[in-house]
């Protein structure tokens, strides 16, 4: 199967670069995923469609602000630095620019001493390992000093740092939001609550690979990042209990779908757990954990095109594409939303 195969046409004024000024009044292109109709509609409608035989399920990850900018000691020369992963006893792996002037033993300060960083190990592709100096708490560092790592594709500068964050995010680890998400409210979230639908949680990480492109020709040679992910036996078990009485478990995102169809995967039903998934889903692929699926629309030959793909069929998930572009649906992170479903 070729990555051309879900390449689509995308007017660059159509990716959406700042959010929407209300989270629930995007719109959202709804997809039989088994008929292939689509109907246009807001986010907010989705309290008509949803009901008591609905489960939802959020990633309540939270997105660190960091981006950072300091200077290197020896001769002041600007650095920009991204935390991506926590290895361990404040040892972090961090994307660097220019990654040329790191050096083992070359110190990033940042904030006049507030955060100091020394590379321990140069690895390719601009990744560095810092080991991080501080006094108090890294987060409230990174809240001072840090931006939001937004993806390369928003060239404007965001105002409010909130608003690349989830109303419900909570467990603060991921370089990136799980954009999905970003469409709710927490009157929307009451309001579904008050209508009978059960919303419950899984966190899930999101790395930076979630912006690579696909390198290969051919998707099966495509090797996806790792990621983090965390189900709670609350959780686990509101899913098997939807499961035994035929509920539909929707899925907020391709982060949380990501997940649970790694742990179902893996397991009989669903169970508390934790780990690292470097799950692919492309056409062909049987899902085992969820019925329906609410997300974004995502960038030409991405492999979370190839996810919702799967979930339906390539030609419906192309032709809604088409329908998107035709109607000037906002695209991307800040863009509008997808509902799959299925009768």
């Amino acid at each position: 199967m070729k990555v051309e195969e879900f390449d689509f046409n995308l007017p660059e004024e159509l990716i959406a670069q700042t959010p929407i000024e209300k989270r629930d009044t995007s719109r959202m292109l709804v997809l039989n995923k088994r008929t292939g109709k689509i109907e246009h509609k807001h986010f907010h409608d989705l309290i008509e469609l949803l009901g008591p035989n609905d489960v939802l399920v959020l990633n309540d990850t939270k997105v660190m602000p960091a981006r950072l900018y300091g200077v290197k000691e020896e001769t002041n020369a600007v650095i920009e630095m991204l935390l991506l992963k926590e290895k361990e006893n404040n040892t972090w792996e961090c994307l660097t620019k220019p990654a040329k002037r790191i050096k083992v033993g070359t110190v990033v300060d940042f904030g006049n001493g507030l955060l100091k960083a020394k590379c321990i190990e140069a690895k390719e592709d601009g990744i560095r390992i810092f080991k991080l100096e501080y006094k108090g708490i890294l987060y409230e560092i990174l809240d001072q000093l840090g931006e939001m790592p937004l993806p390369p594709y928003i060239h404007e500068k965001l105002e409010d740092k909130d608003r690349y964050q989830t109303v419900y995010a909570k467990n603060i680890g991921s370089a990136a939001a799980p954009t999905a998400g970003l469409h709710f409210t927490k009157e929307l979230l009451e309001e579904l609550n008050q209508k009978g639908v059960t919303i419950t949680t899984i966190t899930l990480h999101v790395g930076l690979g979630t912006f690579r492109p696909v390198a290969v020709e051919d998707i099966h040679d495509h090797k996806m990042h790792s990621e983090f992910y965390q189900m709670s036996k609350e959780t686990a078990d509101i899913l098997n209990q939807a499961k035994k009485d035929g509920k539909r478990i929707i899925s907020v995102g391709t982060t949380s779908t990501r997940t649970l169809e790694t742990i179902r995967s893996l397991y009989p039903e669903f169970k508390e757990c934790s780990g690292w998934t470097d799950i692919f889903i492309y056409p062909g692929y049987q899902f085992k954990a969820i019925d329906s699926l609410i997300t974004n629309f995502h960038l030409p030959k991405s492999t979370l095109v190839m996810l919702v793909s799967a979930f339906s069929k390539k030609e419906y998930i192309l032709h809604a594409y088409e329908e998107a572009v035709k109607e000037k649906y906002r695209f991307f992170s800040f863009g509008d939303a997808m509902f799959l479903w299925k009768d």
